[in-house]
């Protein structure tokens, strides 16, 4: 006979219950809002970089030619030294240059001869011409030679100088202090005044410059972000220099000079950055790459780079928790990393909550449970 209606409940009920009990599993929860990672947009003050890449150049160069010419009579350094300025490098057979000198000298000393024997005609002309005994006309002949004798002393002066410079020159300084290359003459060889090829080279390389290049759009953004008040420019940051292997230079650097025009070809500008080098570790022509400040700026925004998503288009996004605690979509603007972080140029403003993690979990004004990241988890909800 079957139950009535109301049996029928009861026992299915019971008959539930029965199974309950005897699996000892009690029925699921209800389901409640997803919780997710977030993280809260605060100011910072940060300095931005922009790492490029450079060849050292040395600080000063200078190659080393004759004055004169004459044959090679010693090489009076050792190549890879250290020279300072005015060592003697070369000295050069001054034979010739010696007469010349001494034959300047002698012609100077004639010449101060007649001048001392134009003085004593002139004297005695004058007091003979006041005493009316001599003609006014011998007179004026005799100043005359005095003042040729004068300015015959003053040639011969400057042509015993002009020899004695010539002498000099036969003995080859170092015009600046620095390393000296090799030698591209030995002794004997005949050299040139002025000639093309150089004798040697020497660089100094304690300070030294790098030469970076940084392309001309990325100084115009720049330009309008410290325009903007977003950004403030600072000459005086430092630059890291990075080596070959990429480990730290020791020594930081400062902008030197900054090129006036873009070069057509590149569409970049040329930096050069002044740094020490008392250990010479740095070289002319060796490819570092230098971490260069931009500028500072106190009030950036930074969001780590897991929050940030890229739409269809390539453009960036973030889900943030309002404080309804609904989510929503923001399309933002970031132009380079920091670390591990992403710099917000705009769509976001301090103090919003941006998704972190569980983001597969959340849909557009879904509710959800927000927790910041490293505050303890939520309590799970029954």
């Amino acid at each position: 006979m079957p139950l009535p209606h109301p049996l029928r409940c009861l026992t299915g009920l019971a008959l539930v219950l029965s199974l309950s009990a005897c699996t000892g599993e009690s029925p699921p929860p209800p389901r409640g809002k997803p919780e997710v990672t977030v993280v809260t947009l605060q100011p910072e003050a940060v300095t931005l970089t922009r790492e490029l890449p450079g060849r050292v150049s040395p600080f000063l160069v200078a190659e080393v030619r004759p004055q004169v010419g004459g044959l090679v009579r010693e090489r009076l350094f050792e190549e890879g030294s250290r020279v300072e300025a005015g060592q003697p490098l070369y000295q050069l057979d001054d034979a010739s240059w010696r007469a010349d000198a001494e034959s300047a000298r002698a012609a100077l000393k004639r010449a101060q001869a007649t001048l001392q024997a134009a003085k004593l005609r002139a004297a005695r002309a004058a007091e003979l011409a006041a005493k009316k005994l001599i003609a006014a006309q011998d007179n004026e002949t005799a100043a005359a030679e005095l003042a040729t004798a004068q300015a015959d002393v003053g040639v011969a002066r400057a042509e015993l100088e002009r020899r004695e410079v010539n002498l000099g020159y036969a003995r080859i300084l170092a015009p600046i202090g620095g390393r000296i290359g090799k030698s591209s003459v030995t002794q004997g060889a005949l050299v040139t005044a002025n000639q093309d090829s150089a004798l040697a080279t020497i660089q100094q390389l304690d300070p030294i410059y790098v030469d970076l290049t940084q392309s001309s759009a990325e100084l115009l953004q720049l330009r309008k972000q410290i325009e903007a008040g977003r950004l403030d420019a600072d000459a005086g940051l430092p630059v890291r220099i990075l080596l070959e292997d990429g480990s730290p230079y020791p020594h930081d650097g400062r902008v030197a000079f900054t090129d006036l025009s873009v070069d057509p070809a590149t569409g970049s500008y040329a930096l050069r950055v002044e740094v020490a080098n008392p250990d010479e570790l740095l070289l002319p022509g060796m490819f570092v790459r230098a971490q260069i400040g931009l500028g500072q700026s106190g009030s950036a925004l930074l969001v780590p780079q897991p929050a940030v998503q890229r739409d269809a288009k390539g453009g960036a996004f973030v889900w943030v928790v309002g404080a309804d605690g609904k989510v929503a979509r923001r399309d933002l603007k970031v132009s380079r990393t920091l670390g591990d972080r992403w710099l917000v140029d705009g769509g976001l403003d301090a103090g919003e909550r941006v998704i972190v993690e569980g983001v597969q979990k959340v849909r557009p004004d879904a509710e959800v449970t927000a927790v910041e990241r490293g505050a303890a988890p939520a309590a799970p909800q029954g």
